[in-house]
């Protein structure tokens, strides 16, 4: 029998993963075949959030710490957030294509503000409520179910939307859905079961940041490491959304298979990923993983094929999956337990930065030497951050050290 804010917190869940599904997984394509958004505008699709998460981090944390419960500021946070799904449906209603897909990406930046503060917020609100002995069998549990409902929902709008794809209602009733299941993640977040904060002298008295970290080998290298990894990874996002709709002509239908073939194959293959780690290393698995996620780029622009491109997007969920798993686990790993908090969070804010610039590398990329090269460029890079992380773990996979 679960205890009560688990099971809210996993319905929470539920609401917030069909949101999002009816929304971000559609806004490339909406804005390319809707607001006929250029390439450079498509690639801030990706920039933007990421670029205010890493500017609101700081003021979420302050403003969360303040909270004297954070289920009320989260709440509010996801409601205005899901707000500007409304914004969207209206867009269209602008006068010329330019202002609407310049009007997408100022209310994309807009959304980011309270989804920052969503976003953090939730994981504090949740960790703190989840029993520490059940921590890990919770997050297991939810996230597979979570993948889950993801996979069903992006199914059915594949389904129901199969011939909608330059259908402007279409996508209204889309994102005004995306808006109603906000109102239930608002309406859950409050039901939660929270202890009012107290005091909370220790936590202003903490050091904004601890230099110290840098002191550490493991650390430093596996902070290198993974930041090249997730830069060319994440280069090649708005290449593939470009690719799959303007060369192959993807429609609603097939974006929604590619996203349901992956995770699928996510779902299926994380217990693996598991036993192999535990089993041989964090780092040694990893390096396999991110050779699979080098071969995806290289082999999405061998074919036009769409039922071919649903068994590529399918096979790197399988990699997909070990990064996910791994990337998590080999931070905490290599994180000083004294000083693991800002580990983390220098972690997450560099990688805020890189995910921002990536794309728009990317994109750069694309115009200057067309899809194919860049894909092909971006493999080259994918494989060089795997060869980075083998390094990594010859050097200092197996024995700390620290740097004098």
């Amino acid at each position: 029998m679960r205890p009560y804010n688990e099971k809210i917190s996993i319905y929470y869940g539920m609401a917030s993963t069909i949101a999002m599904n009816f929304s971000n997984n559609f806004f490339p394509i909406f804005a390319i075949t809707i607001l006929s958004a250029t390439n450079y505008q498509v690639g801030l699709i990706s920039s933007l959030p990421p670029l205010v998460a890493l500017l609101m981090t700081i003021p979420a944390a302050i403003l969360l710490n303040r909270a004297h419960e954070h289920k009320k500021l989260v709440a509010m946070s996801v409601l205005l957030a899901r707000l500007m799904f409304l914004l969207i449906v209206m867009l269209v209603y602008l006068p010329s294509e330019s202002m609407q897909a310049w009007a997408f990406l100022a209310i994309i930046a807009l959304m980011s503000v309270p989804n920052t503060v969503a976003n953090i917020g939730s994981q504090t609100l949740i960790s703190g409520m989840i029993d520490e002995s059940r921590r890990g069998q919770f997050f297991s549990d939810r996230n597979r179910l979570l993948t889950m409902v993801g996979l069903v929902s992006t199914l059915i709008i594949g389904i129901v939307m199969k011939d909608e794809s330059d259908n402007v209602t279409a996508y209204q009733i889309l994102f005004a859905m995306a808006f109603g299941f906000g109102l239930l993640e608002a309406f859950l977040l409050m039901k939660h079961d929270e202890a009012p904060a107290h005091g909370g002298g220790p936590l202003v008295k903490k050091k904004l940041m601890d230099w110290s970290i840098f002191k550490h080998a493991n650390y430093v290298w596996f902070l290198v490491a993974a930041l090249f990894f997730n830069f060319a990874w994440q280069m090649a996002w708005g290449i593939f959304n470009i690719y799959h709709v303007r060369v192959v002509g993807a429609t609603i239908f097939w974006i929604s298979m590619f996203s349901v073939g992956n995770m699928l194959m996510q779902i299926l293959t994380f217990p693996l990923w598991k036993k192999w780690a535990e089993r041989k290393s964090n780092v040694r698995v990893f390096v396999w993983a991110a050779i699979g996620m080098a071969s995806t780029p290289f082999l999405t622009v061998l074919s036009t094929n769409l039922y071919y491109l649903t068994l590529v997007q399918t096979m790197s969920g399988f990699f997909l999956s070990g990064v996910v798993l791994l990337l998590f686990n080999l931070l905490l790993e290599q994180s000083p337990e004294e000083s693991r908090t800002y580990c983390i969070t220098t972690y997450n804010v560099l990688l805020a930065f890189a995910a921002f610039l990536a794309p728009q590398i990317g994109i750069w990329m694309l115009n200057s030497w067309g899809v194919e090269t860049a894909m092909y460029l971006n493999s080259g890079l994918r494989l060089l951050s795997a060869a980075l992380f083998y390094a990594v773990y010859v050097r200092y996979g197996r024995t700390p050290k620290t740097i004098t």
